[in-house]
């Protein structure tokens, strides 16, 4: 099992996209690729079918699928969503990471 913290805001914004996008029933899927300036980046995306080699657990009302191969790099994270003057999306902290980009987009493990 992985744990992963998502706010409430950032949950009450991926809710929101899912109905937007008329995705309801779907899970968040986090996942960790190859790229960026740090060497790895980040990746969300809605999933309404699972692979089987996942780890996946409900927070509250949304479901999050993590692929077996990034749970150790996402172990502890925090997904938030910050709506502000200078800085609006979505935010991962990550304290697995060594290194981070000064975008917040990649970062090495």
């Amino acid at each position: 099992m992985v744990s992963i913290e998502v706010t409430p805001s950032a949950r009450d914004q991926v809710l929101k996209i899912m109905q937007k996008q008329g995705k309801p029933d779907s899970a968040l899927r986090l996942y960790v690729q190859g790229g960026g300036c740090s060497g790895l980046t980040y990746g969300m995306t809605f999933d309404r079918q699972e692979s089987g080699d996942e780890v996946a657990f409900q927070d509250g009302t949304l479901k999050v699928v993590v692929d077996r191969a990034s749970a150790p790099l996402l172990e502890g994270v925090k997904v938030d969503f910050l709506l502000g003057l200078e800085a609006s999306g979505f935010k991962i902290y990550n304290p697995n990471a060594k290194e981070t980009c000064s975008c917040g987009k990649s970062f090495s493990a």
